[in-house]
């Protein structure tokens, strides 16, 4: 797994450091957000794989038993279908001896990509304002 020592300069160099059981995880996630997120850049934040649409959409990453997904989820939309997987400050942990929930990960995604566009949008309205 990835130290301080070992910080990954990409996502695939990110995914190299796990077993190979746990990359495929990785690569599922990454194949969904990128499917949710067409547009979205690619990068590594917070030594995580980290997709931005001008903002960031999501991070991810493997610990010793799960997969976490940041930032926090707060859309009510999502609150019963998350609450099972909510960590102690809001993000969300995906249990390594659990299905992984990948459609629930492509609408959070999508709902996540939504909002940072309707934010982009109000802002470039209210700088037209007279």
């Amino acid at each position: 797994m990835t130290t301080a020592r070992t910080t990954p300069t990409s996502v695939d160099e990110y995914f190299a450091a796990f077993p190979s059981e746990i990359q495929t995880i990785l690569q599922n996630i990454r194949a969904t957000v990128k499917r949710a997120a067409p547009d979205a850049s690619e990068k590594i934040s917070y030594n995580m794989p980290t997709f931005a649409l001008g903002r960031v959409i999501v991070h991810f990453g493997a610990f010793k038993s799960h997969i976490g997904m940041f930032p926090p989820v707060r859309d009510p939309e999502f609150l019963s279908e998350t609450d099972q997987y909510r960590g102690e400050k809001g993000n969300l942990r995906f249990p390594l001896d659990q299905p992984i929930p990948y459609a629930l990960i492509s609408r959070i995604v999508a709902a996540r990509v939504n909002e940072i566009r309707d934010k982009a949008g109000s802002k470039r309205r209210r700088k037209q304002r007279p």
